[in-house]
């Protein structure tokens, strides 16, 4: 197996390598992919002032996963986690916790002092779920048959604690 690097450098290439990694997960519905899609493609039109902020775990020249943030507006330091994805064959040897705490340190390097996502309840769900609570966020509200009958909008939210490892190199 190659090492995997990350960036956060967002390129043309990305919105079809995100395209490709969202449709592969089978976990998402084709407007959400567009969604994902669009999102890289705002980055790159607008860069910074987009609000959206992106890391790419890249393997032997592949996108093996990402994550995408960005601030909440009108909040102080609170941010959301937008999108965090692993290809398939690459979950399960926590890529997607690497790809987490790494955004974990850019919001708390940007002077973020929360951060939210949003999932659904959907049974199939449930290790989505499971990883979020390992990786120390609690769940803050449910949402009944937000995003359509049966499927709760889950959010989670956690606290960043200032200065823990903010300086610390990726690894």
């Amino acid at each position: 197996m190659n090492e995997i690097t990350l960036r956060g450098e967002v390129r043309p290439e990305d919105a079809a390598a995100v395209r490709a990694l969202t449709e592969a997960t089978g976990k998402f519905h084709g407007h959400e992919v567009r969604v994902a899609v669009e999102l890289v493609e705002e980055r790159l039109q607008k860069g910074e002032s987009s609000g959206y902020h992106f890391l790419f775990a890249e393997e032997g020249g592949r996108l093996a996963g990402y994550a995408c943030w960005g601030p909440i507006p009108c909040t102080a330091g609170a941010f959301d986690l937008y999108w965090i994805a692993v290809h398939p064959d690459r979950q399960g040897r926590k890529l997607g916790r690497r790809l987490l705490a790494e955004c974990e340190r850019a919001v708390r390097r940007g002077g973020g002092r929360r951060i939210f996502v949003e999932t659904s309840g959907r049974p199939d769900y449930a290790p989505t779920r499971g990883f979020y609570e390992a990786c120390g966020y609690r769940r803050e509200a449910a949402l009944a048959d937000f995003y359509a009958p049966g499927d709760d909008k889950i959010v989670f939210g956690k606290a960043l604690a200032a200065g823990d490892d903010v300086d610390k190199k990726p690894t």
